[in-house]
Order: C-alpha cells, then structure tokens, then sequence
C-alpha cells in the first residue's frame, strides 16, 4: 500500500506539471519573461545551440532538487515523490519539446505514425506561427486541445 501511495504522489504531481508548465508559458513566458522566451519564437541561427529560454530549466529544476533534499529526510513524506513527479515531467517536457518537435538533437522521431504525436506536433507548430508574445494559443505540451487531436484522427 506504501508504494501504490508513492507511485499515486509522483502520477500526481506529473499530471498537475502540465497545469503548471501552461500557466507559466502563458502568463509568465508570453508575459513578464518574455526577454528570455522570445529567442525561442524567433528563426534559429547557428552560433549557439542554447536559447535564453533554456533558462527556464532552472525555473522547474529548482522546485524538484528542493523536494528531493527536504523529501530525503524522511521518504514517508510525499516530498521527495513529488519532486521525482516534476523530474519525471520535466524529462517528457525534454524528450517531446526539445528532441521530438525541435529537432535539437540528431532526428529522432522525425516521423510518426502515432496519432498523440501528431497532435502534439501540430498544436506547437500553430504556436509558433506567432513571433511575438500576444494573442498566442496553444500553451500546453503533453496535452493540447482536442481539435487538434480531431484533426489528426480525420486526416487518417
């Protein structure tokens, strides 16, 4: 029963990290940390394969290692599952952002017949069609809109 309450802090905790990660690309990437987002909507030149918008890492690193130290104390406790729930959700965030839609990495999973995927791909690719910080949509990553999803499934 122990390990079902573990497993059930980190589902969680990983479920509730999509909440947090649209709120914060909405209200603080699109808004006040704009300066550091705004390189990541802008065409990519080749001097540096890191972005000001890589600094948001930290910004979700900082809360997990903070969970971990003080959940270490006393694993009992569900802060060390949640801070292994936002690792978990920040490394899905890498794999689907970073190395599936961006490409960052050598291509892997460039193409796709998986449905999920496809959605996912195209609600970030009309994301991007907005080069500025207003009237943006799509703010999620591992859940977009459903009319995405209804696209995919008619596009066969």
């Amino acid at each position: 029963m122990v390990v079902l309450i573990k497993i059930f802090w980190v589902c969680l905790t990983f479920i509730f990290m999509e909440g947090v990660a649209w709120f914060t690309h909405k209200y603080v990437m699109h808004g006040f940390l704009w300066n550091w987002h705004r390189d990541h909507h802008q065409p990519h030149t080749k001097n540096s394969w890191f972005e000001r918008n890589d600094l948001f890492f930290l910004v979700f690193a900082i809360p997990s290692a903070t969970l971990f130290i003080i959940g270490s104390a006393n694993f009992g406790l569900p802060y060390f599952w949640m801070g292994l729930g936002i690792l978990l959700y920040g490394l899905a965030y890498f794999f689907v952002h970073d190395i599936f839609i961006h490409q960052r990495f050598p291509p892997l999973l460039k193409y796709t017949n998986y449905k999920y995927f496809k959605a996912i791909r195209k609600g970030h690719k009309v994301h991007h069609k907005k080069m500025h910080k207003a009237d943006g949509e799509c703010f999620g990553m591992l859940w977009v809109p459903l009319k995405y999803f209804r696209e995919v499934y008619r596009s066969g």
